[in-house]
């Protein structure tokens, strides 16, 4: 059967790396004069912001079923809070990029501007993923284990 807690992995991974290689195009586009790279980018954002938004929501539906107190309890409010500014901040980095693009204002000081805050929210975004990676490498968050204690283990070796 299929659990919901399992798409928010499932989903994370996709605006990290949208967001990342949209702004390297936009840091590219900077030296590089050709129109591709900054289209590229504007893009990438947009898809990424999308997708830090369902990976948002997907890590609070998620996270809901952690009730236990202490380190784990405190590693996900350190992570839920990381996530929160980078959704934040994303949104913001996409509304600000669009409208800028949309009033053909996106050049000289804008443009560098919106690259500063595109970085704001890319070091926002490797600081949650930090924290993720510790709710799972460091407390199991989401892990199961399964050590062959379960009834039924090793059966098919006696056979």
């Amino acid at each position: 059967m299929f659990e919901t807690s399992h798409l928010h992995p499932m989903i994370v991974h996709f605006p990290i790396a949208l967001i990342i290689v949209g702004f390297l195009f936009d840091a590219i586009s900077l030296f590089v004069k050709k129109e591709f790279f900054s289209t590229a980018g504007f893009y990438l954002l947009i898809l990424g912001t999308l997708g830090v938004v369902a990976a948002f929501f997907s890590g609070t539906s998620a996270g809901s079923g952690i009730t236990e107190a202490g380190t784990l309890k405190q590693a996900l409010e350190t992570h839920e809070g990381a996530a929160e500014l980078a959704l934040w901040l994303m949104v913001i980095t996409a509304v600000v990029r669009i409208a800028l693009v949309a009033t053909k204002k996106y050049q000289g000081g804008f443009k560098y501007a919106a690259l500063v805050l595109f970085l704001l929210g890319v070091l926002a975004i490797a600081r949650t993923g930090y924290y993720g990676g510790d709710l799972v490498f460091r407390h199991a968050a989401g892990v199961q284990f399964n050590l062959g204690f379960d009834s039924g283990a090793g059966d098919s070796e006696k056979e």
